[in-house]
């Protein structure tokens, strides 16, 4: 296979997984710390809203693209040196563990409690348990993700570095 397409799906992986970075990384710094300054039910309505704001075909991609591509590098990179190898290894693991698997088994199950409560019937008492049942669990997890995809970002342009001084 040409170096270029290879080398292109490498580039694609670094630009993919820095978006997904970037977006968890903005998230914690200045969405999350706004809506913990909101009222119970100005918190959940408005989390809600983003729920289901954010589930549109640009989020997908971003989401789901890094990991994919980080899996077609790690084939089309499988021969190349053995610290390269080993850093699409672990930024795929980091991704993947780290971004993928906590949002599908950790902070979508809690959206989707949020989102199947009418919180136009809910008393004040319950608005406050739902949040602070769902706050600092979901927070705690985010920042995983948050930490995981910067990682996995960081391996990413490693490696990417370390190809371009073998070919340039």
């Amino acid at each position: 296979m040409e170096l270029s397409l290879k080398f292109t799906t490498l580039i694609l992986a670094v630009i993919f997984t820095g978006m997904s970075a970037g977006l968890c990384f903005t998230f914690i710094n200045t969405i999350s710390p706004g809506l913990g300054r909101l009222t119970d039910i100005g918190y959940l309505q408005s989390f809600q809203q983003i729920n289901k704001t954010i589930l549109n075909p640009w989020f997908m991609i971003v989401f789901f693209v890094p990991f994919l591509l980080n899996l077609a590098n790690l084939y089309l990179f499988k021969d190349f040196s053995n610290s390269v190898v080993w850093l699409l290894i672990v930024a795929t693991i980091f991704y993947f563990f780290g971004l993928v698997l906590i949002t599908i088994f950790g902070n979508v199950p809690l959206n989707e409690i949020l989102d199947k409560t009418d919180l136009s019937i809910t008393s004040p008492e319950d608005l406050k348990n739902l949040r602070d049942r769902f706050e600092v669990k979901w927070n705690r997890l985010h920042l995983i993700r948050s930490l995981t995809s910067v990682i996995s970002f960081f391996l990413l342009l490693l490696s990417l570095i370390q190809i371009s001084k073998r070919i340039l």
